[in-house]
């Protein structure tokens, strides 16, 4: 039944975070460990991040393109709509998304072998707080690198809307300029790092449990990165909705 008590995985996994955030032993010990997970998580996501993002512009734009043919509405808009949807919506949502499948999957993977090769036990026994040596540096690093690769995303995303439309003749260079220029809010900006931020947490967190208390031999462990991906997943676009619902004009 523990399977699918889900307020019983609740408990545990707000006990762990707690664990988790204790106060270090040794603060130096957990910079290198921390270091190392940056360039994992940064790094290693940026050809992905890349490739995903340019293509998500350039459809965003050639669709809206499609659609607003022939309307009155001004071309210049189709800037101005990928702007604001890469910003708002595409860059921080489907980068966190796609991390929760790359990121949350090696997390779990590697917390989960430990624990199966019972190094976790022995580190226990040696009187280290294994949580928070293997999941905080985790999650600090994600909380640093996740929005740099969110705003990274943003601009390869406009960039792809550049890309496939001016030198096609959908818009002229002024038409696209105007419209990355038009109608600029602020308050867009700070949600996608209040969701990058948000999203970070969530995908390194969940993914940590499920490698953390990860039972059985190869089958299970499989599982359990499968639900780390799976319950990332879910849980950052519920996240992404009451994110709107509470920052939204």
């Amino acid at each position: 039944m523990e399977k699918y008590n889900y307020l019983y995985h609740f408990g545990r996994y707000i006990s762990l975070l707690r664990q988790a955030f204790s106060k270090p032993e040794k603060m130096g010990m957990y910079w290198k460990e921390t270091a190392r997970q940056m360039n994992d998580i940064g790094v290693g996501s940026l050809i992905i991040v890349c490739l995903i993002s340019i293509f998500i512009g350039a459809v965003a734009a050639l669709q809206f393109a499609y659609q607003l043919d022939g309307q009155l509405i001004p071309r210049y808009y189709i800037g101005y709509i990928v702007r604001d949807l890469a910003i708002i919506e595409l860059s921080p949502t489907f980068t966190c998304l796609v991390l929760a499948g790359k990121v949350g999957a090696n997390m779990a993977a590697e917390i989960g072998g430990m624990r199966q090769k019972e190094h976790i036990d022995a580190m226990e026994v040696m009187g280290v707080n294994t949580a928070n040596y293997l999941i905080t540096p985790k999650i600090i690093a994600a909380l640093f690198t996740i929005p740099l690769l969110v705003t990274l995303s943003a601009f390869v995303a406009i960039l792809g809307g550049y890309v496939a439309t001016v030198p096609f003749g959908h818009l002229t260079d002024d038409e696209y300029m105007r419209g990355l220029r038009s109608f600029f809010m602020e308050r867009n900006v700070t949600m996608m790092y209040v969701k990058a931020v948000v999203f970070a947490f969530i995908l390194t967190s969940v993914s940590c449990y499920q490698g953390y208390h990860v039972k059985g031999g190869s089958i299970e462990l499989g599982q359990a990165s499968t639900r780390a991906v799976v319950f990332s997943d879910i849980m950052i676009l519920l996240a992404d909705y009451f994110i709107v619902v509470i920052l939204a004009p």
